[in-house]
């Protein structure tokens, strides 16, 4: 079985210092599972943080995530499991309350596991990895 690598326009791709190519791939497809690298809260367009607000971050993050998941060929709601990654673990109800607002016109909500781990980028409060389902075509 092939794997296929997976780049979205929609979502920024940025190396981990300024002028720099990241060593890994947005995605990668392997039978019916999307892989997904983690995402943090840039803006696809100017590569820039969107805000200093975590729910900000938070929705930004997920919607970057699911831009890579549908150019996979999946949907929101076939992202199967989330492992997040929270700066400051003091954030943890205002990160839940955005996720959940996120996902809540799903099914189900993913399984998940949050973590306390400082983002290698200055200014980023969270980031988000997945994995997805291929939706049947």
């Amino acid at each position: 079985m092939s794997k296929i690598s997976i780049s979205s326009s929609n979502a920024p791709k940025v190396g981990f210092s300024t002028g720099t190519t990241p060593p890994l791939s947005q995605a990668i497809v392997h039978g019916d599972l999307i892989f997904c690298s983690g995402t943090g809260p840039l803006d696809p367009a100017t590569r820039t943080i969107v805000s200093d607000d975590l729910a900000e971050q938070v929705r930004q993050t997920l919607t970057n995530l699911v831009a890579v998941v549908e150019a996979a060929g999946g949907t929101k709601d076939s992202i199967l499991k989330c492992n997040c990654y929270l700066r400051d673990a003091a954030q943890f109800p205002e990160f839940n309350q955005a996720y959940r607002e996120f996902f809540e016109d799903c099914e189900s909500f993913p399984a998940r596991t949050t973590v306390n781990a400082p983002p290698h980028r200055a200014g980023v409060l969270v980031e988000v990895e997945c994995v997805a389902a291929v939706e049947p075509k």
